[in-house]
């Protein structure tokens, strides 16, 4: 159990040792070596890096030389990777062995790894993490402490100003001015529907009764989504922190934790941190001896799609099977074993810190009128930087897809960007321009969701991608109501009979009809927002449907009961890079000959369509 005083001195001493990895003038002798032990690293063998940088500073006796796991970096597409402090070198797709080149070259020697130095999407070298396009147009709030300190270890959370913002409530502020601050902040909830944060803290305050929870949904099931995830895995305690304050402004005692058992590493940390947390007097009874009492429990989900919906997640919770709730009465009121409840998600608690520590005119200043702040997308698809970036509300996708995401691969032009997942919509080229915030998203017909951004090239057929998502959506729907039980079936079945060539018009009009019914008479939102892929296909690309109906045409080569992929030879000009592709040997020719597609091999793959540099491959 640690005093107040014991916290502040952490907060202190740690500091001023740790100020190296902010501060790349810092005057010390000492350097950190930064590993990525976020998911996506950790799969490609960071671990094992980490590991030999400890045996060969150990072996080699170097002093002064710390080795750190931390959480993402954000940049996944150039994992491993391994940054070096205070110098601020960024070494990209780092393998186990080159540990000893770098502790060699780097650290005994003092002269940089030139052939791991990060490159970015014109091939220049990049000496430092804010070098890159990547980060230059990012503002890191929720994520700020991700990559930056070792998620496993509470002191260094300390040492950046953890845990002041709940010394700050405790021991200055009532429950309406913590409220209050929310609200002024214009923080909205960054799981879904965008709902003013403080309104539903004041909503749940409100409500008297003997015993209230706050629960964090960390049930991030959207295909291509991992924003919760990485903060949950590279910054556990400001969650827990945040949750704590939440618990002090409306009243309750006790937390749950919803996280998703397909993120064990991410649990592993929340395991670590209550327990760290409970340790230091953190969580439990009497915090900096306040009176307020508070503890955190974790629950685990199995995967149900539904159960990211507020009230699956609650009956998930009770231990019931995962369907939701008729609404009203709403969680504020009737929520976790009938007792009010707040929920929010992972995203929206890991800013609420940030804007107590800040002040709400602060986080105000950021974003757009109606939507404050920053927003965390998991960036994905068919673009070059693949990774979780965070950016201001009001960044256009246009910026998002090229100056962070530098661009499409192979020289390919931008076609649709899928926002929301499978509740979402697609936006087309005609709208690269579009703010990023709730308003502008819903008024073309598409929706912010928790953040995952899945961009699209000229190769993808929309017809195919709307069937991705309806797929998607019926193998995940529990069942309860008639609409989105059966009424997706039916909507997938009219797909699949498009992509197969049998669709017809009469399809095209009946799948629009079902999609608008299903959004009307659906009881949660996953129903209510199931057709929203197809209705904003529908409405951008309604070409590409009326091809497959009528035309048994799959113009993106996609669909492969209607495509025969041909080499145009006028446009070919004898690379030979489709031949050298092509997992079947299916492409003929030799030498500098123009190359010919033999159909009775091809297996309609699209493989050469999305390596040839010249657009020579069509149908």
């Amino acid at each position: 159990m640690k005093t107040l005083e014991d916290i502040q001195k952490i907060r202190e001493e740690k500091r001023r040792e740790l100020d190296l990895r902010v501060n790349t003038s810092a005057d010390v002798r000492e350097k950190h070596i930064l590993v990525c032990h976020g998911t996506g690293c950790t799969s490609s063998k960071s671990p094992k890096i980490l590991e030999n940088f400890k045996r060969i500073i150990e072996e080699k006796n170097i002093q002064n030389v710390r080795v750190i796991k931390t959480g993402c970096f954000g940049l996944c597409a150039k994992g491993p990777i391994v940054i070096i402090r205070p110098e601020d070198t960024f070494y990209a797709m780092v393998t186990p062995d080159d540990c000893e080149e770098i502790i060699q070259t780097h650290i005994i020697e003092g002269k940089r790894v030139e052939r791991l130095l990060c490159k970015d999407i014109d091939g220049s070298i990049v000496n430092s993490l804010d070098g890159l396009n990547f980060y230059k147009k990012q503002k890191r709030i929720a994520l700020k402490n991700c990559g930056v300190i070792n998620p496993e270890d509470i002191d260094e959370y300390i040492a950046f100003q953890g845990y002041e913002a709940l010394e700050k409530v405790l021991k200055t502020m009532s429950q309406d001015d913590v409220i209050k601050i929310v609200s002024d902040s214009g923080l909205r909830g960054r799981g879904g529907a965008g709902f003013p944060t403080g309104k539903k803290w004041e909503l749940t305050k409100i409500v008297e009764d003997d015993q209230k929870y706050v629960v964090c949904n960390a049930d991030e099931g959207d295909p291509g989504a991992f924003m919760d995830r990485s903060i949950l895995e590279g910054d556990p305690h400001c969650v827990l922190e945040a949750m704590t304050i939440a618990g002090y402004a409306i009243g309750a005692n006790k937390g749950y934790i919803y996280v998703r058992a397909e993120y064990p590493i991410a649990v592993q940390r929340l395991k670590i941190a209550i327990d760290q947390a409970r340790n230091y007097g953190l969580l439990g009874t009497n915090i900096f001896d306040s009176g307020f009492d508070f503890d955190i429990e974790i629950r685990l989900g199995a995967g149900a799609f539904v159960c990211g919906e507020e009230t699956a997640l609650l009956e998930s919770i009770e231990g019931k099977r995962g369907q939701p709730r008729i609404k009203p009465p709403y969680p504020a009121q009737h929520g976790l074993w009938g007792k009010p409840t707040l929920i929010n998600n992972v995203e929206t608690y890991a800013n609420i810190t940030k804007i107590i520590l800040n002040g709400p005119e602060w986080y105000s200043s950021i974003g757009t009128e109606n939507s404050k702040g920053t927003k965390v997308f998991a960036l994905g698809g068919n673009v070059n930087n693949i990774g979780l970036v965070e950016v201001p509300m009001g960044t256009t996708l246009r910026e998002i897809v090229y100056d962070i995401g530098g661009g499409i691969p192979n020289g390919r032009e931008f076609k649709a960007a899928q926002t929301g997942g499978p509740s979402g919509g697609c936006i087309p080229k005609e709208h690269l321009d579009t703010p990023i915030d709730y308003e502008s998203l819903k008024q073309i017909g598409s929706m912010m969701g928790s953040g995952g951004l899945i961009v699209m090239d000229d190769t993808k057929c929309m017809v195919s991608l709307a069937k991705f998502y309806l797929q998607f959506t019926v193998s995940e729907s529990c069942g309860k109501c008639t609409p989105c039980r059966i009424g997706t079936k039916r909507m997938l079945e009219i797909l699949e009979k498009l992509c197969a060539g049998r669709g017809t018009e009469a399809d095209i009009a009946k799948l629009e009809k079902l999609a608008i019914n299903i959004q009307k008479a659906s009881v949660c939102g996953l129903g209510q927002s199931a057709p929203n892929p197809v209705i904003s296909t529908l409405k951008y690309f309604r070409d590409e449907f009326n091809e497959h109906a009528i035309d048994k045409k799959c113009r993106a080569l996609e669909c492969k009961a209607m495509s025969k992929i041909m080499i145009n030879p006028e446009k070919c000009k004898g690379c030979g890079l489709c031949q050298k592709h092509c997992p079947v040997g299916a492409i003929e020719g030799e030498g500098r000959d123009k190359r010919v597609i033999n159909q009775d091999k091809c297996i309609k793959c699209g493989t050469c369509l999305t390596n040839c540099p010249f657009k020579a491959i069509g149908n």
